[in-house]
């Protein structure tokens, strides 16, 4: 899937950056810190702006991450896509129907096989690398997995986005508005 030429998928970490996402010209957008009760609101408002948003579903203030919360999530509130760290929501939000984006916590070599495995068992729609730092990284998890790349975590620079498209990212979550701005359409 690609999302229209969109390169930088902007992360709202707060109403202010949710409100920036909504004027701008991205069709796209992440939440991440959120609260329970502001969910329903926040995607009617999406909606009525024509955006798709992912839901960072550990991420959630007041939710269990857990296959229950994201079944409620699923229907009740029906975002474009979920990012977890966890299986269980993966394999639930693929079974509802949303898609599914595997996020990985690169650390170690111990910590990107581990990450491969549960890649095996969940069978994401997407995979979110992090850090999306790491260009190197980003080309061997995408070749491995044959899966499309989100790449995220310490994107500071036009730059960094620039070696993570390179590399085979196919779009860049983040939370930097520097970096909306230059990529905005």
């Amino acid at each position: 899937m690609s999302f229209h030429g969109q390169k930088i998928l902007p992360a709202a970490r707060n109403m202010k950056d949710f409100e920036k996402i909504v004027h701008s010209s991205y069709e796209y957008g992440v939440f991440l810190d959120t609260h329970i009760a502001q969910l329903k609101n926040l995607y009617q408002m999406a909606h009525k702006y024509n955006k798709k948003m992912f839901l960072h579903a550990d991420l959630i203030q007041g939710l269990k991450n857990d296959e229950y919360a994201t079944e409620y999530l699923c229907q009740e509130i029906k975002p474009f896509g979920l990012i977890s760290t966890r299986a269980s929501v993966i394999m639930k939000a693929k079974q509802k129907g949303v898609l599914a984006i595997q996020r990985m916590f690169l650390l170690d070599t111990n910590a990107l096989e581990k990450s491969y495995s549960l890649i095996e068992k969940t069978q994401p729609d997407f995979i979110e690398v992090l850090p999306g730092a790491m260009p190197a990284i980003i080309t061997e998890v995408q070749e491995r997995t044959g899966l499309p790349i989100f790449a995220g975590g310490l994107i500071r620079s036009v730059e960094d986005v620039e070696n993570a498209l390179q590399a085979k990212a196919t779009a860049i979550t983040t939370s930097n508005r520097s970096l909306w701005e230059h990529y905005a359409r």
